[in-house]
C-alpha cells in the first residue's frame, strides 16, 4: 500500500516552486511513494502581478494544480512550503490554512506528519521564525512536526552561503530575486522529502 504525500506551496517568483521539486524528488525515492504537487490560489490582482514582473514567472508552474483544503485529510504526510513575507508565512498561504476549520473540528489531520520548507531574500530574513511559526497551525491540528536532523551534514557547510536549517530547508533568493537555489539547498530539500517520507511511511504502517 503506498503512502501519500502532498507538497503544497505558494511562489511567486519561482524560488519554492524549484524547491518544492526537489522535496517532491526526494519523496518519489522511498519506495511505495505517490507524491502529489500543489499550489494554493493566487491573491494578488494580475495587474499587480505584472507590474513586479511575477506574472511571467509564475507561468513556468501555472500547470500545477491549484489545493483545496479537504484534500489534505488524503494525505499521510504535508510538507508546505512559503516564502518568508516579514518573518511569517505569505498571506497566499495563510489564507488556504485559515480555511482548514473544518478539517481541525474533524480531527483530520491528527496524527499525520507535517513539514515545511521556505524562501528569504536575504540570510537572516526569517528562514527560521516563518518556519517555527508555522508549526502553530500545524500543532493545533495535531500533526507530528518533522524537520531536517543534522544527520543531513549539508546544513553544516560554512563554505558558501546557504539556506537550510534543522526546522526544514530553504533557499536565499537575494534582494532583487535573481538568485536561484543552489545545489546545496536542494540536496537539503531532496533529503527532507526523504525524511518525512520514510517517517511518514513507518507511522502509517506500509
Amino acid at each position: 500500500m503506498s503512502v501519500r504525500i502532498q507538497v503544497l506551496f505558494y511562489s511567486m517568483y519561482g524560488h519554492i516552486y524549484r524547491m518544492s521539486e526537489a522535496i517532491a524528488e526526494g519523496a518519489r525515492e522511498v519506495e511505495g511513494a505517490e507524491v502529489s504537487l500543489y499550489q494554493v490560489a493566487e491573491l494578488v490582482p494580475e495587474e499587480a502581478l505584472e507590474k513586479i514582473g511575477a506574472k511571467a514567472a509564475r507561468s513556468a508552474f501555472g500547470h500545477v494544480p491549484i489545493a483545496t483544503p479537504s484534500q489534505l485529510a488524503e494525505a499521510d504526510a504535508i510538507i508546505f512550503g512559503t516564502p518568508t513575507r516579514f518573518g511569517n508565512m505569505c498571506a497566499q498561504m495563510r489564507n488556504f490554512l485559515d480555511q482548514t476549520g473544518p478539517l481541525w473540528l474533524s480531527g483530520a489531520l491528527v496524527g499525520k506528519v507535517g513539514s515545511v520548507f521556505t524562501s528569504t531574500a536575504t540570510q537572516h530574513g526569517g528562514q527560521e521564525t516563518t518556519i517555527t511559526s508555522f508549526h502553530s497551525t500545524l500543532l493545533h491540528h495535531g500533526m507530528v512536526i518533522v524537520g531536517v536532523p543534522y544527520s543531513e551534514t549539508r546544513l553544516l557547510n560554512m563554505a558558501e552561503i546557504t539556506g537550510g536549517s534543522p526546522y526544514g530547508a530553504g533557499t536565499l533568493a537575494g534582494g532583487d530575486g535573481k538568485r536561484v537555489p543552489s545545489e546545496n539547498e536542494l540536496a537539503i530539500a531532496r533529503f527532507q522529502g526523504r525524511h518525512v517520507t520514510k517517517i511518514a511511511k513507518k507511522l502509517a504502517g506500509r
